[in-house]
């Protein structure tokens, strides 16, 4: 397997393990249930966004990525159609704090 398909294929997996954390945890806290999970998929997002950081709002796949591509596509490092690759931490960052306000409402409500 060549490397940037290996990349490819190991973010598309990562971005969906944390698309079902994300949804989850939106899910979670809509109906109340607010477990060890939903605190468990905040960290995991926490630490996620802590990596982001770190790498100046890149994924380091995508880092690792540009070494095998110089294409300036936005879904070049990952199988996202590209609007999606664009726009995935507007969206899946908005969808996180719309769960964590829900959250917080209903750890102080409660």
């Amino acid at each position: 397997m060549k490397p940037l398909t290996l990349i490819k294929t190991l973010h598309t997996i990562i971005w969906l393990f944390f698309n079902v954390v994300i949804f989850y945890l939106l899910y979670a806290v809509i109906i109340n249930k607010i477990d060890k999970w939903v605190w468990i998929g905040v960290g995991l997002v926490a630490l996620e966004v802590i990596t982001l950081l770190v790498f100046k709002w890149f994924c380091p796949l995508t880092v690792w990525a540009k070494k095998y591509s110089d294409s300036a596509k936005n879904n070049f490092d990952i199988y996202l159609p590209e609007w999606l690759a664009k726009y995935n931490k507007l969206i899946y960052g908005s969808i996180f704090c719309i769960s964590l306000l829900i959250l917080l409402f209903r750890l102080l409500v409660h």
